[in-house]
């Protein structure tokens, strides 16, 4: 689970020194992703590291209304009505209640994912390559920060005919390299505002922890 906590909830320095291409294409999507009330994505993501021989593979599903949010990732569930959050981990049996902020770098909000370039990188336009038969713009991301950072670059692939993510590459500097691949992205849905409150008779026989 850390490692999707890596790419979703890294955010927190300021932007400079952008490639005006690069610029074009990010401002496109993240001017897209302002137009949407609420959507759903599917992703999967694959972790590897050659040295210590780390090769996992995990899938998951995001609902995004406004600023509140449902995520799963493995095992892991995250529900934040904007106001608290929750962090289910099946694992333990265990649900860890906290204040919600949007400015938690441990937020699994999927709404981060589809706007991490928002803030806290130069970026750098590279080329256009075939994802499925599909045109991709390739933009690399390198942190302001790099010293206080545990990533050092993230590559997006963002569709040129729909300026939708359709991938991103995280590379870590222990040699990890994480690949998100969106699978499915529906914009504007409806969704009961009660799927972003935790409810405890889903969960029997878990023991909540409040902060």
């Amino acid at each position: 689970m850390k490692y999707i906590l890596l790419l979703i909830g890294f955010i927190s320095f300021n932007s400079f020194g952008q490639d005006a291409k690069a610029q074009g294409v990010l401002d496109k999507l993240s001017s897209k992703m302002k137009n949407q009330n609420s959507f759903y994505i599917e992703f999967s993501a694959n972790i590897k590291n050659s040295s210590t021989g780390t090769n996992e593979s995990e899938t998951g599903k995001g609902w995004v209304k406004g600023n509140k949010f449902y995520a799963s990732y493995g095992e892991n569930t995250i529900i934040s009505n904007g106001m608290k959050t929750w962090t289910v981990v099946k694992e333990e049996k265990s649900v860890y209640e906290t204040d919600a902020s949007e400015d938690d770098e441990q937020s699994m909000n999927p709404k981060k994912l589809l706007t991490i370039w928002e803030t806290g990188f130069k970026n750098r336009y590279d080329k256009i390559e075939s994802i499925n038969g599909e045109s991709c713009h390739v933009i690399y991301l390198y942190p302001k920060n790099a010293s206080k950072t545990d990533y050092h670059t993230i590559i997006l692939y963002i569709s040129k005919a729909n300026n939708e993510l359709v991938k991103a590459i995280m590379k870590t500097k222990d040699g990890t390299v994480m690949t998100y691949n969106l699978s499915k992205f529906t914009p504007n849905p409806s969704i009961e505002d009660s799927k972003f409150v935790f409810d405890s008779k889903k969960y029997p026989g878990y023991t909540v922890i409040r902060d």
